[in-house]
């Protein structure tokens, strides 16, 4: 087995699909069936059962794929570190981001910090903050940023700090808020959590859901149009000073705020790449 026999068999186990793997790895399906052929027999066990809703891995095949990813891992950690055995900040730096932070805050971080590091490429991947903090668990990723609160045994840093606001396009009375029509959004558990407790500590009726939609910033959209209100962190308002805001505010003197998280594993700094790149959004901290 080589490197390319272990990004076949992670991408069929990734994929469930032989078609869809063969995509991915932009080689002709034939090809790649014959491929796992030839690795049953000279492990001469069967690695893949195919059924009705695609593919699935024997006993041998699931063995085998978990050694191609440790494979793949060691020989990342291994390019890795070549490429910072000299003394130039160079290579591929890997960052999982929470989406809210990658659409309101990192495409100016990211594009300073090229300025000063050129020869640095980013592989990025943004989605839900628990997906991200599953991520730098796995190492997948040198630096996560997440909002939030997880438990992290490694290295973990406050970036930011920002208040929750009720919006709407003109003035409302935050008593009358059952009454009138929110606009929900999806958002990970952190942050539903904590708008949920306000509510509940606040109000005895349910709130009033007219609209459900995928994205917050969808949901700004809606309110600025005069559709409803909605509870919001702060990072999502730039440019919409228009809007009327009410800060959320707990009846007790609980800590009521939405925390933004730099997280990476100590070892990682090792890598010239990741110092820099640390370093880098603590002066920022620091200068704001």
């Amino acid at each position: 087995m080589d490197e390319k026999d272990w990004r076949i068999l992670q991408s069929i186990y990734q994929e469930g699909s032989i078609t869809k793997a063969a995509e991915r790895l932009y080689i002709s399906q034939p090809a790649l069936t014959y491929r796992i052929k030839q690795l049953e027999e000279a492990f001469n066990v069967r690695i893949l059962l195919r059924g009705k809703k695609g593919v699935e891995f024997t006993p041998e095949g699931n063995y085998l794929v978990q050694y191609a990813s440790k494979m793949l891992a060691d020989l990342r950690k291994t390019k890795e570190h070549l490429e910072n055995m000299d003394n130039n900040i160079k290579g591929t730096l890997r960052l999982g981001v929470a989406s809210i932070f990658a659409r309101y805050e990192l495409p100016e971080i990211l594009s300073n910090f090229l300025k000063l590091y050129p020869e640095i490429e980013i592989v990025l991947k943004t989605g839900w903050s628990a997906d991200m903090h599953s991520m730098l668990q796995k190492e997948e990723a040198h630096v996560g940023i997440i909002r939030g609160n997880y438990n992290w045994s490694g290295k973990k840093y406050l970036l930011n700090e920002e208040k929750l606001f009720v919006v709407s396009k003109n003035e409302i009375n935050i008593d009358k808020l059952p009454t009138l029509s929110r606009i929900n959004y999806k958002t990970d558990l952190t942050l539903k959590s904590l708008t949920d407790y306000w509510w509940q500590e606040t109000f005895d009726t349910p709130p009033n859901y007219t609209m459900e939609v995928d994205r917050i910033d969808t949901c700004i959209e809606m309110v600025l149009n005069g559709l409803g209100f909605a509870v919001v962190p702060e990072i999502s308002l730039k440019g919409y000073d228009q809007l009327h805001r009410i800060e959320v505010l707990p009846k007790n003197n609980n800590e009521f705020s939405r925390k933004t998280w730099m997280i990476f594993h100590e070892n990682s700094l090792e890598l010239s790449i990741v110092r820099a790149f640390v370093d880098f959004l603590l002066t920022q901290k620091t200068n704001d």
